[in-house]
Parts: structure tokens; C-alpha cells; sequence
């Protein structure tokens, strides 16, 4: 998230509160458009490593984008709606666990791209 300039990063331990999962990430944007871009690189890194989010759910709105990706949860809000549904209230009780100043960067596949290479005839010199 924080690679796509998300605001208000916040990732809570609430598996002792619930058996929905065991942590939620809460994640503030600016924009639908943006919403949409962080829940795609989250895909994008889970699809790297062979791994996908059992569900997507909020990407045709964009204000509110839900993955659920088995024991972690990411809700990605746009910061307006972040603040009317107020999750980190509801989960007050829950562990805030601290994110790393300098997180380290995951990669990302890049496309594999398809080179062509067109073998000439060597020419007879005379």
C-alpha cells in the first residue's frame, strides 16, 4: 500500500477479537482512481507469488475496496469514507502493530517480454 502513496496505514492483530481473520490492514486514499490502483498492486504482488485474494469486493465504486486474502484482510477506503464507517473505532480493542519506517520493497514480476531475433546471412566477401 505504501508503495501507491497510501495514507493513514494502519495494520491491526485482531485474531483474539474474531476468527474472521487474523490481522486487517486499513489503508486511506485520495481518490476512487487510487483506491483502485492500490487493491490492483496488492493483486499484482499476491499473482507474483502465485498467491490470490480469495475475494475482491468494491473495485467498481472504488470508495471502499475489500480484499480478503485468507488470515489478512486489506480495506483500502477513500479517506471520506474511511472516516463515516470509522473501522478503527469497531476494532478498538484490536493490537495496532507497528509498520516499519523503511519497509523493504517486494518485487514485482515484470512482464516477460517476447524478443525476436532474425539471424542474416553472412555475406561472401570477395
Amino acid at each position: 500500500m505504501l508503495d501507491k502513496k497510501a495514507l493513514d496505514v494502519l495494520v491491526l492483530h485482531v485474531a483474539p477479537l474474531t476468527s474472521v481473520a487474523d490481522y486487517l490492514v486499513l489503508g486511506s486514499a485520495e481518490s476512487d482512481r487510487q483506491t483502485r490502483a492500490i487493491a490492483d498492486y496488492i493483486d499484482e504482488l499476491l499473482s507474483s507469488r502465485g498467491e490470490r485474494p480469495l475475494s475482491i469486493e468494491g473495485t467498481a465504486s472504488g470508495q471502499w475496496v475489500l480484499l480478503d486474502c485468507g488470515d489478512v484482510v486489506a480495506h483500502i477506503f477513500r479517506q471520506d469514507a474511511r472516516a463515516h464507517y470509522a473501522l478503527e473505532r469497531l476494532w478498538r480493542d484490536a493490537k495496532s502493530v507497528p509498520i516499519p519506517a523503511e519497509v523493504p520493497r517486494p518485487r514485482v514480476a515484470a512482464a516477460k517480454r517476447r524478443v525476436s531475433v532474425r539471424r542474416t546471412k553472412a555475406r561472401k566477401q570477395a
